[in-house]
């Protein structure tokens, strides 16, 4: 887990008054200087503190201008926006159909036997959040549990000790359970909220995600496999290994770039929204594998 996130969860409730007044007001002037919206002001809010304290939001409104309904509507509509503190780590066991049937429920409960706490709470000391989510569009490798963005398929009761453990250890990438580990996502921009699906265009037999690149002068269209853990693309340009590009999306044209960097190789993150909750991130230069997928605000 990133530093940045990791030294926000130390701080709780009582020295939160003290964060907010000098690095939110701080986010919001440099954003407005470079005329970032909204979605970007609290993005970088979120990964300065951690989640939204009530404070935050009331900061952004007074500096923006815009009423706190509209602010506290955007951090309630992107739902991979938090409103409460979360733990060091986040486990996330899906309750959709298909892993329902299959005893996603019994799986959630061993969850909350183990860590002690319901779906929604976070561990007294702090290291886990546990939450139940929709579907993910993975039905045929259920039951699915996502620890801090990397899924573990397949998951019986006897399995929830390893995942935790190795949760708390922290999952090098690629180190989770890779059987049947390549599933689609639908995927859209975090700006617009438009999709950015490409059905005409299939790469790995499903509909490619369109973005637009920017690196070294040169424009043009970017396709990436909707595979989970497919590192599959088709682009305009050859891009040199290394190279690191810029994102925008096609619709509103907006930068596809998060506030936190890499933690491998320390390019920028490229964030895109989940269909059903949740955003992805995947790294920016070419050649790097990391990705994360982060289902945070997708409660039940």
């Amino acid at each position: 887990m990133d530093s940045a996130h990791t030294e926000s969860m130390a701080a709780r409730p009582a020295d939160i008054g003290k964060i907010v007044s000098s690095r939110v007001n701080e986010i919001v002037e440099v954003q407005i200087r470079e005329r970032g919206g909204i979605i970007r002001i609290l993005e970088e809010t979120q990964a300065a503190i951690g989640w939204l304290p009530k404070e935050a939001l009331q900061i952004v409104a007074e500096k923006t201008g815009r009423s706190l309904v509209d602010i506290y509507g955007v951090a309630t509509f992107y739902r991979f926006f938090s409103l409460k503190p979360r733990g060091e780590h986040l486990i996330s066991c899906c309750l959709g159909t298909a892993c329902h049937v299959r005893g996603g429920a019994l799986i959630a409960e061993e969850f909350v036997r183990q860590l002690g706490v319901k779906p929604g709470e976070n561990t007294p000391d702090g290291k886990f959040t546990l939450q139940t989510v929709a579907c993910l569009g993975a039905c045929a490798l259920g039951p699915i549990v996502v620890g801090d963005g990397r899924y573990f398929s397949n998951v019986n009761s006897t399995k929830v000790k390893t995942i935790i453990q190795q949760t708390r250890e922290g999952l090098m990438q690629g180190e989770a359970s890779t059987e049947g580990s390549l599933f689609p996502l639908m995927l859209s921009c975090p700006h617009c909220n438009h999709s950015l699906m490409d059905a005409e265009v299939q790469l790995d037999h499903h509909p490619s995600v369109r973005v637009t690149l920017s690196f070294e002068g040169k424009h043009g269209a970017l396709r990436l496999s909707s595979l989970y853990g497919s590192y599959t693309v088709l682009s305009e340009f050859n891009i040199p290994r290394d190279a690191v590009v810029d994102f925008f999306c096609p619709h509103c044209h907006g930068e596809l770039k998060a506030p936190l960097e890499c933690t491998t190789c320390g390019a920028p993150m490229v964030p895109l929204l989940v269909k059903g909750g949740g955003i992805v991130q995947i790294c920016a230069r070419r050649g790097c594998r990391a990705h994360m997928l982060d289902l945070s605000g997708t409660n039940l």
